[in-house]
């Protein structure tokens, strides 16, 4: 047997990361190893989930990576946990499309035959509790649904009458509830939270969660309810299921508070496949390392740090010298921010960045854009060649303004909810844009890089 549950809600705000990252602790508590999942492509839970369990969270998405992918990125990740909790995505039903399950937390659940937790928040409510527990288990395939978790309970009297009318009307059980309580509350979504999680300052919060969690949880009953078959899957993307031995090519990758966001299979294909990955940190000060053959600049929040990252001079000069001899470079958002002239905050300060792409990213107080994107490659692209596709994802708060008069090369056309425009910069070793790809998405990417990479390394030699 192995456990494995999803923790789902009736929609975004019910508590599910308060919940999940509270009973990863606590399960961690009692000597458990963890390991946490996030339903779609969001990464500031899965910063939450790696914080608390000490491993690398992963993202299940059945739209960017197909579901026999989506199972072996489970397989993977779950190799040596005692319990993997799959937090979901906004309503369990809620995915791509209003019409059916696809990419949703009940599909994922499906796929993976998992089963589920439904959070619910029961604050001003009673027996209608009951009526939303039994519409959910009642729409699709609600019988996964083995439990419920009562959310911002107004006192224990209030829990027990929701209690025994889930347990009445829908034949399963009500394994605890949090109180309604501002001090348990996770702090509003927002991309600085990241930073705060990996510097430790949200630990005291993480302890209290703990404690309330372990008071007013059955974990014995989640512990039992999450018992299920293990989970059977193809290996396709790594079929050695070790990095390649032979390493072909040295990839540097910009990994520090400031850029930091990288699916984890991003980097394991790219080693399976004879990829060296080397770290350097651009905030405190690190150079390209000498002999890395690629660049990987990846997502993050160089707005935060954009006056450490202005400072920073001699980086600057080195990620401009060695794009400007040729190593082949991929910068997503955060990346492809840093590349541009200049960051100009909500404050209206400007700060100078690498000034490779001609052009400004502004900052905005609201989201410029969410969603995902599937991109083809535009002529020139050395990563995705034209009429070539692969799925990803965008989140960001800035605008990318090119300077007057300048037309850039677009890196994709790229596709999302509102039709197809061009996206991104590339150059003749560039690719630049907002798009966080997935590689499983496109795994002939991996070895294009790589070959590049080789390429480049052939030259200098």
């Amino acid at each position: 047997m192995q456990r494995r549950i999803v923790i789902a809600g009736t929609g975004s705000g019910v508590g599910k990361t308060t919940l999940t990252i509270g009973l990863m602790a606590a399960l961690q508590q009692r000597g458990l190893v963890v390991q946490g999942f996030k339903c779609g492509p969001d990464y500031i839970d899965p910063t939450y989930h790696t914080a608390v369990t000490g491993r690398a969270s992963r993202n299940l998405d059945s739209w960017m990576v197909g579901r026999e992918v989506m199972k072996e990125i489970y397989q993977r990740g779950s190799q040596g946990a005692d319990i993997s909790l799959i937090e979901g995505v906004m309503g369990m039903y809620d995915g791509k499309n209003p019409l059916t399950d696809e990419g949703s937390t009940a599909d994922i659940g499906r796929i993976l035959d998992t089963p589920v937790l439904l959070v619910v928040n029961i604050a001003s409510m009673a027996r209608s509790v009951a009526a939303i527990v039994k519409g959910f288990q009642q729409f699709g395939q609600g019988d996964r649904i083995v439990g419920v978790i009562a959310n911002r309970a107004g006192s224990e009297g209030h829990y027990k009458m929701v209690k025994q009318a889930i347990e009445q009307e829908c034949g399963i059980p009500v394994i605890g509830y949090l109180p309604r309580d501002s001090a348990i509350e996770l702090p509003e979504r927002h991309l600085g939270l990241v930073p705060s999680i990996e510097r430790g300052e949200m630990r005291p919060f993480f302890d209290k969660l703990v404690e309330r969690i372990s008071k007013y949880i059955d974990l014995e009953q989640l512990l039992a309810l999450a018992e299920c078959k293990p989970l059977e899957s193809r290996s396709s993307l790594f079929q050695k299921g070790e990095p390649s031995l032979v390493k072909r090519a040295k990839i540097a990758v910009a990994k520090d508070s400031a850029f930091h966001f990288y699916y984890p299979e991003n980097l394991e294909l790219l080693e399976a496949n004879g990829a060296e990955i080397v770290y350097f940190s651009p905030l405190a000060g690190e150079d390209v390392p000498q002999d890395a053959d690629g660049l990987y600049i990846g997502g993050g929040f160089p707005e935060e740090f954009a006056q450490q990252l202005a400072a920073q001079e001699q980086v600057k000069v080195s990620i401009r010298q060695r794009i400007g001899q040729g190593i082949p470079t991929l910068a997503e958002c955060g990346g492809f921010m840093y590349l541009t002239e200049q960051i100009a905050n909500t404050a209206g300060e400007v700060f100078p960045m690498v000034g490779l792409i001609p052009g400004q990213v502004v900052m905005q107080s609201k989201l410029a854009a969410l969603g995902y994107r599937e991109v083809e490659g535009t002529e020139g692209n050395f990563l995705l060649p034209q009429g070539a596709k692969a799925r990803g994802h965008e989140f960001h708060y800035s605008t990318f303004q090119q300077n007057e008069g300048v037309e850039l090369p677009a890196a994709f056309q790229s596709k999302g909810r509102l039709g197809t425009k061009a996206e991104g910069f590339i150059g003749e070793n560039i690719v630049a844009g907002y798009t966080h790809l997935h590689f499983a998405s496109q795994p002939q990417l991996v070895h294009t890089w790589i070959a590049a990479c080789e390429q480049y390394r052939r030259s200098r030699e």
